[in-house]
């Protein structure tokens, strides 16, 4: 038997997949990420459609295709961190300070990751990100 012809051990067989949790058992024991990302849903709510796509890690939005992703570094990092992470996929970089950092995972993607510290931090300038984001993906 040649390697190419053994049988893999999932052929044939549904992909596993994760079972869909909520928000309210995404952020679960953290209600201060849960106001900061109530604040995003109402900014993207005013932007135009999205869908909510929440997984054991992240909550991402969906115009067309992903574009913004939250999740909650406490989850995973040391204390001192922020209580949300907004990542914004835009086609080019943009040169605020403000970003925690940018990485190109794909050509003409760009993720630009900021930490929300704050209410104030869901600003003008992040619906004109979000707003951005939100138009490339459709």
């Amino acid at each position: 038997m040649t390697p190419s012809s053994r049988a893999r051990p999932n052929q044939g067989k549904p992909a596993l997949t994760a079972e869909p949790i909520t928000l309210d058992e995404y952020f679960a024991g953290w209600p201060r990420s849960r106001r900061l990302f109530d604040l995003l849903s109402q900014e993207l709510a005013e932007i135009g459609p999205a869908q909510v796509r929440v997984s054991k890690s992240q909550v991402a939005f969906y115009h067309e295709r992903a574009f913004a992703w939250t999740w909650i570094p406490g989850k995973y990092l040391g204390g001192g961190t922020a209580p949300l992470v907004l990542s914004v996929s835009l086609s080019q970089q943009d040169a605020s300070p403000r970003w925690k950092q940018v990485v190109q995972p794909a050509p003409g993607r760009l993720m630009h990751h900021l930490e929300l510290w704050s209410a104030e931090a869901i600003d003008g300038e992040v619906r004109a990100w979000l707003e951005e984001a939100w138009r490339q993906a459709g």
